[in-house]
């Protein structure tokens, strides 16, 4: 592939270049050119000169021969017909005139017939210099024996001014020669800067996407500024710049970047690591555009030659030190991407080192590699970054394949841990349900058993069957109390806290009675907080604190011998809710009983308190034993611990 666009680039421009034949500009009867020359123009109305003409040979910059010369200069091409008209030959058959482009402007009289003048030849000036033209030269202008072909060129010294190829021959011959010129002078710049366009923006918002990605950046600048430089040669008129230096300046300014973006480029591409280079370069590139920038008119062809020099060397310099980085061996072995850049800047430096070293004039400079080359290395380097940005997609598909089968890997294990998770919450949720349970029998149905048997021990020997029947009921009454408080979250919440423990206070008085030990109970007459919010304890606290109750006063009934007991419930604030139980008991140890393990109700309140959140304290010695839970209320959507 790459031998073959080799070929192809020494073929095209071979072709492009090749001689008029005789057969090409049909030779029976052909025009013949006697003299060509070439005299600078005379005077502000530039009028033909009379004297000074010289023997030139087209194509010519006659700024190389009059360097100080400024304006227009007149060429003048005698010819003559090589046969008579009617003799048998083809003199009659149309001649036509084709010239390859006029630098800067110009007008063309065929002798002193007026042929054809570009529409500006003043500043602005129009662009003819890379514009081939033909035209049919009327008979009637036309003499026997010599005729002149006037061409009057308008330019400054700094911009190459003269006159390309011409040729005189039937219309068949010079049409075909028009249209291989428009070829290698416009199609071919302008193929190369649609190229220039589709890659600046497409790889431009590649980078614009991803920031990381900086080679995409710089060959998307680097395509943007050639594809300014080629305006240079596409462009009919000066707009938008009001003269000719300015757009010539314009130019060259766009050629430095271009230079300073192909090294970035390669370095990016490349993966080196020169910021001394890159440093070295910046101040080149700023020296080159103020040079360009502020050059002089009257030196502005000479600052524009080193300029331009200078960016050639230092791209061709870029080109060879990336020949070394590419072909070097490497432990890892060579990169294809970076040895396939290397051939695309081998066949840039190629170009480059003819244009550099060139023999050839401006003319040359239109029709030599640089278009051709550029064209086939812009669709080069297009291919080989697509190519890159192909297998980065492709690593990114591949990762995110990676990433998914990983993802669903991780989301099964997480639904086993899951699984395994809720099989341990309801074991742990079994495990509770059984620890409340046995709370619940202990606080509830055994507290009513423990207050019966007082009941019994403390009555004559024979009980009667209502007392027995009552007691049964009682312990019937509790059991229903600890089923229907199964599944206590769903209970409606007392309307008062009289509400709320009216049905213990009226067990347990009976009792209190039966056994000889009064009771006063203070309950706070309302809660503090609304209905649904706050200041209210939930169905489930109040069942808990139910329970407490309940074993505390159990607790009075059989150990502590009180002959007084006092219960109060009260709110200090709508945040807060306090349960006291009072006793004027013989008391006992705390740290004695805890030590013992045998006070299993203590346990129990204090369980229960914990799932609550609440403080729980007990306080006893002879004569006055109290105990105290002080309940924080949270919102209605409260859970137990």
């Amino acid at each position: 592939m790459v031998l073959w666009l080799l070929l192809l680039l020494v073929g095209l421009p071979a072709w492009a270049e090749a001689p008029d034949s005789p057969q090409d500009l049909q030779q029976e009867c052909a025009p013949r050119v006697l003299r060509t020359e070439a005299a600078p123009a005379e005077g502000p109305s530039n009028a033909r000169p009379a004297a000074g003409w010289e023997e030139v040979t087209l194509p010519d910059m006659w700024a190389r021969r009059w360097p100080h010369h400024d304006g227009s200069a007149w060429y003048r091409i005698d010819w003559e017909r090589t046969c008579a008209a009617g003799t048998g030959g083809t003199a009659s058959a149309p001649l036509a005139l084709g010239i390859d482009g006029i630098s800067v402007a110009g007008e063309v009289y065929i002798n002193d017939d007026l042929l054809w003048r570009d529409a500006s030849l003043a500043e602005p000036l129009s662009r003819s210099w890379n514009v081939p033209r033909w035209w049919l030269l009327p008979e009637s202008a036309l003499r026997e024996g010599v005729n002149t072909v006037w061409v009057r060129a308008v330019g400054m010294p700094a911009l190459s001014p003269g006159m390309g190829a011409l040729r005189l021959g039937s219309a068949t011959a010079v049409s075909e020669k028009y249209r291989q010129a428009l070829w290698r002078q416009r199609t071919v710049y302008f193929i190369n800067a649609v190229l220039c366009a589709m890659a600046s923006v497409l790889f431009l918002l590649i980078w614009v996407l991803n920031r990381q990605e900086r080679a995409y950046g710089w060959f998307g600048l680097m395509a943007l500024c050639w594809m300014a430089y080629l305006s240079t040669y596409l462009a009919y008129t000066q707009w938008p710049w009001p003269d000719s230096l300015t757009r010539s300046r314009f130019s060259l300014v766009a050629l430095v970047f271009y230079v300073l973006s192909v090294c970035m480029f390669t370095f990016r591409f490349g993966r080196q690591r020169l910021p001394r280079v890159e440093r070295v370069l910046w101040s080149l590139a700023v020296l080159g555009t103020v040079m360009a920038v502020l050059a002089p008119r009257e030196h502005a062809g000479q600052w524009f030659g080193l300029v331009w020099q200078g960016s050639m060397a230092v791209f061709l310099l870029n080109c060879l030190q990336f020949q070394w980085h590419a072909w070097r061996p490497q432990r890892q072995g060579r990169n294809l991407q970076h040895m396939t850049l290397a051939v695309c800047w081998l066949v840039f430096a190629v170009v480059a080192f003819n244009s550099f070293f060139s023999v050839f004039d401006r003319w040359q400079v239109a029709r030599d590699w640089a278009a051709l080359s550029g064209v086939l290395v812009i669709g080069l380097l297009m291919l080989l970054l697509g190519g890159r940005f192909a297998r980065q997609l492709r690593n990114v598909r591949r990762f995110n394949l990676e990433l998914r089968e990983r993802v669903e890997q991780a989301r099964a294990e997480l639904s086993q841990a899951l699984a395994r998770e809720q099989a341990q919450a309801v074991e742990h949720a079994k495990l509770q349900e059984r620890i409340q349970l046995a709370h619940d029998l202990h606080d509830g149905l055994g507290g009513s058993l423990v207050r019966s048997m007082a009941l019994v021990e403390q009555s004559p020997p024979t009980l009667p069957s209502a007392r027995v029947l009552s007691l049964l009921k009682g312990l019937r009454d509790d059991l229903n109390q600890l089923i229907d408080h199964g599944s206590s979250a769903a209970a409606l919440v007392p309307q008062t806290p009289l509400q709320w423990i009216a049905p213990l206070r009226h067990r347990i008085t009976r009792i209190l009675d039966e056994i000889g030990i009064a009771s006063e109970w203070h309950i706070a007459p309302q809660w503090l907080g609304a209905l649904e919010q706050d200041g209210r304890p939930s169905a489930l606290q109040c069942l808990l604190l139910t329970r407490m109750v309940e074993e505390a006063l159990s607790n009075v009934i059989r150990h502590s011998r009180a002959h007084h007991v006092w219960v109060k419930v009260e709110q200090p604030d709508a945040e807060q809710l306090c349960v006291r139980i009072e006793d004027d008991g013989i008391g006992f140890d705390l740290q004695d009983v805890q030590r013992a393990g045998q006070s299993v109700g203590m346990r129990s309140m204090a369980a229960r308190a914990e799932r609550l959140g609440a403080r729980f304290t007990v306080d006893s010695s002879p004569g006055a034993t109290v105990v105290l839970v002080e309940l924080r209320l949270q919102p209605s959507d409260w859970r137990p611990q």
